[in-house]
């Protein structure tokens, strides 16, 4: 046999014996009171049933009577007379009570016309009016009533007496009695005394397993069996009894020479077996307790075995699942250990019998006992792991149905439909079943609601079904990137507004589609002219430096060579510083140095730097601004860039022999400057594109410039958190800044 088979068997056994041993423990709790303070004549049990047997002595024996003594006993008091008169209230509910129960049928005889009934109904209601009120003026007239009501109670007393009495003959078969009156000193026994006979020749030990002495037994019990179970109650009866006052002496016992089968013998027996039973299961108990406990102290590893593979399956359970779990495990253990513990408790003759139910309990128990043991081990290594433990209390299916619940009502008019709907289908169910119950007698009703209520509800639902149906095909086209047409909105229902976002999600991606071919496009075209504007400089100074490499050349090519190299270099320079710079604009990697700056100085210097360009051109310059400083706060440095490059752009693109218009203005709070000049060039439909990189209103590219400006002009002025706006009105091209200003 292989060590892991071997480990397996072990802690089977270990189970079986913790399980035996724990099972006595609890046994021991429930039972050790029962069997533990000596036979069974010293015993709970036959306690009871001497004090039935004494209750029964008293009423059949003891203090016997006959009917009619037992009539002529009867007294009636003031209480019971005030009773018997109050009992239905007072006289005018009695009376009042007594009209209302005979006015519907009296006036059902006048309607049917039959004057004999109705006069004997008069007659009647007449009669106990006259009854009642007699009740409240005469104490003897009630007297005779409550008497012949007593009277009636001894009858139903005296027959129940003899439903009882074969119970007490069987008793007294197994229950010897010499009771003596002290007053009268008359003498009970069922004993076969003979003249020369005494008392202690039968109740000793030889002949009575038990024996007690009488007057410690009847301050214990009640004449007639007050004692719940023994006998019927009667208070009459008990009245009566009370009375006789009667003090008796004596002595009861459990004779030996009863029958073997009566059930006083056999419960003698049986309790003997039993506790001889409970006593060597208790000292077994232990016994396996302690053979459990050394075994696991010597070979914890193999008896405990791994159940390591078990954790994946059982962590795929929700966390309250497992405690319910658990819980569960622990009740049914429970059951199963009090299965256990009865099959020694009581005994039983079928040994086989209780033996197969003994084997079923136990290994029933050792089962659950070895899940609990196997789920409180996972449940334990939680102490170690608290950041699981509330990984998987946020899994648990508790939580998750609040949230499922909290999800439902997200969108409330949902929510409560739901819950409304709900309510009426387990309403209508109710109904259904209670019809069934009742036998089909409110079919009519439920046919009615069901037209009222259910058939509404129910095509309510299929036309909210259809519309949610629709919304989700169309949907499914959406995410399949079919746009299709819009959905119809109907109405202002949670299912509308679904339908209306999903509208404008459509029309988003439709946009996001142009856009996205637009983006392609312009990315296609900025790699072209990225190529070109860098190929074109960068082509000149490969071919000139080659020419430089001509052994013979002449000093004066040479000069020449050089002065392109130059010029194209600085090209190729402001090209790539323009790439660089226009790529931190558009990251947002640039940081401002902003301070009060006047605008109309800045824009005074930017026209400065570009003074001999102008003055070479034959553009006719306007300027237009205000006398006083108009301040912003703005990095200088930044925003002449803005200026510069837009001048520039108005030198290479300006149509001849115009003029050129440029203005700052205050409005309210913010500074506007304004750019126009006629362009020498047709300018596209699509204005934003000209704020693309290398993007150029001389679609030819035959002017100088990176075709960065108006990008990096528009970056910079994003920057500084204004706008810039470009117009064109026929070949009328204005630029807008517009900036916040510094009061």
């Amino acid at each position: 046999m292989d060590i892991k088979s071997k480990s397996k068997y072990l802690f089977v056994v270990w189970v079986l014996l913790i399980t035996y041993g724990l099972s006595g423990l609890f046994s021991a709790l429930g039972n050790g009171s029962q069997f533990m303070k000596g036979d069974y004549l010293e015993s709970e049990e036959y306690a009871n049933h001497m004090n039935h047997f004494v209750t029964l002595l008293h009423v059949y024996e003891l203090n016997k009577m006959t009917k009619e003594e037992m009539k002529k006993e009867i007294t009636v008091s003031e209480e019971d007379i005030e009773e018997h008169r109050m009992r239905y209230g007072n006289l005018g509910d009695q009376i009042s009570s007594i009209g209302m129960q005979y006015d519907q049928q009296i006036q059902e005889a006048i309607d049917s016309g039959n004057k004999a009934v109705e006069e004997a109904l008069k007659k009647e209601r007449d009669a106990k009016i006259a009854d009642i009120t007699e009740n409240f003026n005469s104490d003897e007239h009630v007297r005779a009533k409550v008497i012949k009501e007593k009277e009636k109670s001894i009858d139903e007393f005296f027959l129940k007496l003899e439903e009882y009495r074969h119970e007490f003959l069987n008793l007294a078969q197994a229950y010897k009695y010499y009771i003596k009156d002290r007053n009268t000193d008359a003498v009970f026994t069922n004993l076969n005394l003979g003249n020369n006979d005494s008392i202690s020749d039968f109740m000793n030990k030889k002949e009575m397993y038990f024996v007690q002495d009488y007057t410690a037994l009847q301050n214990m019990i009640a004449y007639t069996g007050h004692i719940e179970n023994f006998m019927p109650y009667n208070e009459v009866a008990e009245d009566i009894l009370r009375k006789q006052n009667r003090d008796f002496t004596g002595q009861i016992g459990l004779s030996k020479q009863a029958p073997d089968k009566h059930f006083a013998i056999s419960n003698y027996k049986d309790y003997q077996k039993r506790q001889m039973l409970f006593i060597g299961y208790l000292i077994s108990s232990i016994a396996a307790l302690i053979i459990s406990y050394f075994l696991a102290k010597r070979k914890p590893a193999t008896v405990f075995g791994s159940f390591d593979h078990l954790k994946p399956l059982y962590g795929r359970i929700p966390l309250d699942v497992r405690a319910v779990m658990l819980l569960l495990t622990g009740v049914f253990l429970l059951l199963s250990m009090t299965l256990i513990s009865e099959q020694f408790v009581y005994y039983h003759s079928d040994v086989f019998s209780s033996l197969i139910e003994l084997i079923i309990s136990l290994v029933a128990a050792a089962s659950l006992l070895a899940f609990g043991w196997v789920q409180v081990r996972f449940l334990l290594e939680y102490q170690n792991d608290w950041k699981q433990l509330k990984e998987d209390a946020r899994n648990s299916l508790l939580v998750k149905s609040y949230h499922a619940i909290l999800n439902a009502f997200l969108i409330k008019s949902i929510g409560f439909q739901l819950l409304v709907i709900l309510g009426i289908v387990f309403v209508m169910g109710m109904l259904f079943v209670a019809v069934l119950v009742a036998g089909g007698g409110d079919i009519i009703v439920t046919a009615f609601a069901f037209g009222v209520i259910s058939l509404p509800i129910f095509i309510f639902i299929m036309r909210k079904a259809g519309y949610l149906n629709k919304v989700m095909k169309h949907t499914e086209e959406l995410a399949a990137g079919n746009l299709g047409a819009d959905i119809p909105v109907k109405g202002k229902s949670a299912f509308a507004k679904h339908a209306a976002n999903i509208n404008t999600l459509r029309k988003t991606v439709t946009v996001s589609h142009k856009e996205q071919a637009k983006s392609e496009r312009l990315k296609t075209e900025l790699i072209t002219n990225v190529s070109h504007d860098l190929r074109t400089p960068l082509t000149s100074i490969i071919t000139y430096t080659e020419l430089l490499k001509t052994p013979d050349l002449a000093q004066e090519d040479r000069d020449s060579y050089i002065e392109i190299l130059d010029r194209k270099s600085k090209r190729l320079k402001v090209l790539i510083d323009d790439l660089f710079e226009a790529t931190k604009m558009a990251s947002g990697n640039i940081e401002l140095h902003k301070e009060k700056v006047d605008l109309n100085q800045l824009l005074q210097q930017a026209l400065a730097e570009h003074n001999e360009a102008l003055s070479q051109s034959s553009l006719q310059l306007r300027v237009s601004q205000p006398e006083q400083p108009v301040y912003a706060f703005v990095d200088g440095q930044k925003l002449w860039r803005v200026f510069d490059n837009l001048i520039g752009n108005i030198l290479k693109y300006a149509l001849e022999n115009t003029r050129v218009y440029i203005s700052v203005k205050e409005e309210q709070n913010q500074i506007v400057l304004t750019f126009k000049n006629i362009t020498k060039y047709e300018l596209g439909e699509d204005l934003n594109e000209l704020f693309e990189r290398f993007k150029r209103g001389d679609q030819s590219r035959h002017t100088e410039g990176s075709g960065l400006g108006l990008a990096i002009a528009k970056s910079i002025v994003d920057l500084h958190e204004g706008s810039l706006d470009i117009e064109v009105d026929g070949d009328l091209f204005k630029v807008t800044v517009i900036l916040e200003k510094l009061n």
